[in-house]
């Protein structure tokens, strides 16, 4: 009889492109198993066979030793009957089965057994920008479909060396698969060359022609060197104070030494981008890899920890008092957006030039990161004075993601390279495919089908034809690479968002939602925990007794405070509070409307709203340094003057008022500014509550205004108690709120609550009387999140 048994595992979630089969294979091999591992479309078919001791062993050890990338989830596992052919365990040739099970890969970092590769002399890929292996490296940017194998992604053009064969077909070798796979001999090349049509002045040691990578000098052996022309031209083009597009791995980075005040600021001019931050690149230096960031930026637990999470993403950290670094990287703010190296040839570059480098993307500002070598240098020859290219094509863009640490925790401002495609799971199923094709600004997409929701990486601003094609390339893209095709799109309710006529044009079903709706619902929907059976559910639950109560189960309040969006009023929103659940949310309280001259260019003119709310409350604005003679004609025509309840036009408002500024370069400057010059006084004014004529609460904001035109206190003060009134009216809100509804949960979405100090105070009052408020942990609080609000309001009506 045969001692032995056989069992069979489905696995799902993140087992592609993270070295799960070969890992696989050294789990069963060491554990003397028989049977085989193989790849479906999206998940990982496993069978092994052996001694009972023996399997139940690989059971235990299967997830909890998985790599560190990967993220299994067992789907299904059963007997199955002992096969007497089986003599050992092999990986098999991927299958196409289950489609739709799809989950793509986000690029990653460069893992340490590679660093230690690419700076060791001995090794045949020392210093050769391109390494990785199954643990690191581009996956999201270079897939051109699924399943996840060479031949479908941009690396088919590069044919593998002996050497690498080798290394790819061992399944004991950590390259075992790994599809971006290259060495000097089969990979990718730099190249280096000037910005056309002529030289620039500080260009000592570069040549004219372009510079392409000679992967390995005669005589070199096994020490392959990567200190060859282009490489170097770029490190000295760096260090005379140059700006260089550098192409990575999502995109290009325009770069130049981030403590150089010349070449910060003549970037800024060429951009243009006169005051949005930089971000910044720092060498890995120390054990730990954060002396140079230390020596810049004030370190925290919570901050470094993701600043050296595989992802690398962006982290905003607040800059030390003795920074060094340029103060053109981010004027008028407290905080340095702080990156470190994740590409092998960003790790390069930083230890070559020896310094910090700023790192924005290469784009037209609002635009996607461009990606291609010829567009780079036919669209920003003006801007970059070098291009350092590479050959190894980015099949789509992938900026880089950006958190920020609010209310004590990391929240994302930007998801992009290493953490989009990001996927979540939905309370219930969709009865059929979604794709919802999010806001106007910051866009992202979502597309939904079973209960899988999966959200883009971050598109931009629509306002531009790049911007436009990038969008459709993401549509596509996402539902070719899941292998689900949308039956119904879902769009914002405002008929002139780009998004918004595109989803009309398409042709197909259509459904709309409200933008604050969506910006309510996307917080719900994060906090569902499918693990707790709907722990916080989309449909009513049972209510607790007694008014003023409440529970999980119980309706959400959620404040959606942002610059402006269009409500079911036909009226400009933006400092709602919405009870309900998603599908059925009510607005109760908002703020005092006022009439915005100019419509859209309030954004970037707060002057605008600024007197707007003097002329509502007939304030004498005194220092106003424009004539506004005749806008105050039209205004009181109510021409071209959409009436609004946006706190977002309340903070631009405060910036004017006070004198922070009174035009703007970029969304939100105004707010951040102003946030930035607060102090730590709890002083605030009591703001007006009463029921309006359609029974909602409404806060009156008219005692803040003369205050911030007083200039016998000093700006930093008046900055103070207006972050402060409005936190205190958030708490008055809840209040009178909580005296007629049971509220189970209380939450703060929209891009004003990226404002620390505003959402902070909020969280420390709530917190004050036993309340506990939620914010986004995983999609961004801002329009980012809109995509993913949508699908949850529109599941939230099924």
């Amino acid at each position: 009889m045969n001692p032995h048994i056989a069992h069979h595992y489905l696995l799902s979630g993140h087992v592609q492109g993270v070295g799960f089969r070969p890992y696989v294979y050294r789990l069963a091999k060491q554990h003397g198993l028989v049977g085989w591992v193989k790849n479906l479309t999206g998940q990982v078919d496993i069978r092994v066979q052996g001694h009972p001791t023996q399997v139940l062993a690989f059971a235990t050890d299967l997830l909890k030793q998985a790599p560190p990338l990967a993220n299994p989830k067992i789907v299904s596992e059963h007997d199955c009957p002992v096969a007497e052919n089986l003599t050992t365990f092999e990986i098999l040739a991927s299958g196409t089965d289950s489609l739709s099970q799809v989950h793509v890969p986000p690029d990653y970092f460069t893992c340490d057994d590679c660093l230690n590769e690419l700076h060791t002399p001995t090794d045949r890929r020392y210093r050769y920008p391109f390494i990785n292996c199954t643990q690191c490296g581009p996956r999201y940017t270079l897939i051109v479909q699924l399943p996840y194998d060479r031949p479908h992604t941009s690396m088919a053009a590069f044919p593998l060396c002996p050497a690498c064969l080798a290394e790819y077909e061992n399944p004991a070798n950590r390259r075992f698969h790994a599809q971006p796979l290259a060495c000097p001999e089969c990979g990718p090349q730099l190249s280096f060359r000037p910005s056309p049509p002529a030289p620039l002045p500080r260009g000592e040691g570069r040549k004219a022609e372009s510079m392409v990578f000679s992967p390995r000098p005669e005589g070199e052996g096994q020490g392959v060197r990567v200190a060859i022309e282009a490489f170097q031209a770029c490190v000295q083009a760096l260090r005379n104070g140059e700006i260089v597009a550098v192409k990575g791995i999502g995109g290009y980075h325009l770069c130049c030494l981030a403590r150089h005040d010349e070449a910060v600021l003549r970037l800024r001019e060429k951009k243009p981008r006169p005051a949005k931050p930089l971000a910044v690149l720092f060498p890995w230096q120390g054990a730990e890899g954060l002396d140079a960031v230390n020596s810049q930026v004030e370190l925290d637990p919570l901050t470094v920890a993701k600043l050296r999470d595989p992802s690398r993403p962006i982290v905003l950290m607040r800059k030390r008092q003795d920074c060094s670094l340029s103060p053109h990287l981010a004027p008028g703010v407290a905080e340095l957006g702080v990156m470190l190296p994740y590409s092998p040839l960003h790790h390069l570059l930083l230890e070559e030039v020896g310094e910090a480098l700023v790192a924005t993307s290469a784009n037209v500002s609002g635009e996607p990161v461009l990606t291609d070598n010829e567009e780079v240098e036919r669209r920003l020859p003006q801007v970059a004075e070098a291009f350092l290219h590479h050959n190894r094509p980015i099949v789509r863009p992938a900026d880089d993601s950006v958190w920020k640490l609010i209310a004590g925790k990391l929240r994302p401002v930007r998801l992009g390279r290493g953490y989009a495609p990001l996927e979540l799971t939905l309370p219930t199923a969709v009865p059929q495919p979604l794709l919802a094709v999010g806001g106007h600004l910051k866009n992202t997409i979502a597309l939904a089908w079973e209960n899988r929701v999966v959200i883009s990486p971050h598109i931009g601003d629509l306002d531009s034809a790049r911007s436009l094609d990038v969008f459709g390339q993401v549509v596509t893209d996402l539902q070719k690479l899941y292998h689900v095709q949308a039956h119904t799109l879902v769009c914002d309710a405002h008929p002139q968002y780009a998004s918004t006529r595109w989803a009309k044009r398409s042709g197909l079903p259509l459904l709309s939602v409200f933008h604050h709706h969506a910006h309510a619902s996307a917080l719900v929907g994060e906090f569902f925990d499918s693990d707790a059976q709907g722990k916080f559910a989309l449909t009513p639950g049972p209510s607790p007794p007694g008014r003023g109560a409440g529970g999980e189960g119980s309706p959400w309040l959620i404040f959606t405070w942002d610059g402006v969006g269009l409500g079911p009023d036909g009226t400009l929103w933006g400092g709602e509070a919405l009870y309900g659940f998603p599908g059925q949310w009510q607005r109760v309280a908002s703020f005092r409307p006022f009439y915005l001259p100019g419509g859209d260019k309030a954004g970037r003119e707060p002057w605008r709203s600024a007197v707007a709310l003097c002329w509502e409350t007939q304030t004498l604005w005194a220092t106003l340094p424009i004539d506004t003679t005749l806008l105050y004609q039209v205004w009181q025509r109510r021409v071209n003057c959409p009436q609004t309840t946006a706190v977002g036009r309340l903070f631009d408002a405060a910036a004017a008022l006070t004198g922070v500024l009174h035009t703007t370069s970029f969304e939100g400057q105004g707010p951040m500014w102003l946030e930035a010059i607060c102090n730590e006084s709890t002083e605030w004014i009591a703001l007006p509550i009463e029921k309006d004529a359609s029974g909602k609460w409404q806060t009156d904001w008219g005692p803040l205004v003369s205050y911030l035109l007083n200039e016998t206190f000093p700006v930093e003060q008046r900055a103070t108690v207006f972050h402060n009134s409005l936190a205190q009216a958030l708490l008055a809100q809840i209040r009178q709120v909580s005296s007629e509804y049971p509220i189970g949960q209380i939450g703060l979405s929209g891009g004003v609550f990226q404002n620390c100090r505003l959402t902070e105070t909020v969280v420390q009052l709530l917190r004050e009387v036993g309340m506990k408020v939620y914010l986004a942990e995983q999609v961004p609080g801002n329009d980012a999140g809109i995509s993913f609000g949508q699908i949850v309001e529109v599941l939230g009506r099924f």
